[in-house]
């Protein structure tokens, strides 16, 4: 896992063409917005997420986002004993997110 802020994640995700990005947020957090192209991961449904986790491609990169940082470093730690190499925390999470919202 690495860990970047929001500066390295707008960055890096224009540029990456394998971008996949993840919030792992509950429903009602997401309901109050979202950064453009995310694929919502609930971090707090054990089962779905690790159901949902298992069918991710290993290949790609994934960027992956809560409201303050820390599910999101724990989702990225998940994802690593999965075999997923490649997972990329928002530092601070979407609270310190300065782009587009939807």
């Amino acid at each position: 896992m690495q860990e970047i802020n929001a500066t390295q994640w707008q960055e890096k995700i224009v540029e990456d063409v394998n971008a996949v990005i993840l919030d792992v947020r509950t429903d009602e957090e997401c309901e109050e917005g979202m950064i453009p192209g995310s694929k919502q991961l609930n971090i707090l449904d054990p089962a779905l997420f690790m159901e949902k986790a298992q069918q991710l491609d290993p290949t790609k990169k994934y960027y992956i986002y809560c409201r303050s940082g820390g599910r999101s470093a724990q989702a990225c730690a998940v994802l690593q004993s999965l075999g997923i190499k490649n997972t990329f925390n928002l530092i601070g999470g979407i609270t310190e997110w300065d782009g587009p919202i939807e």
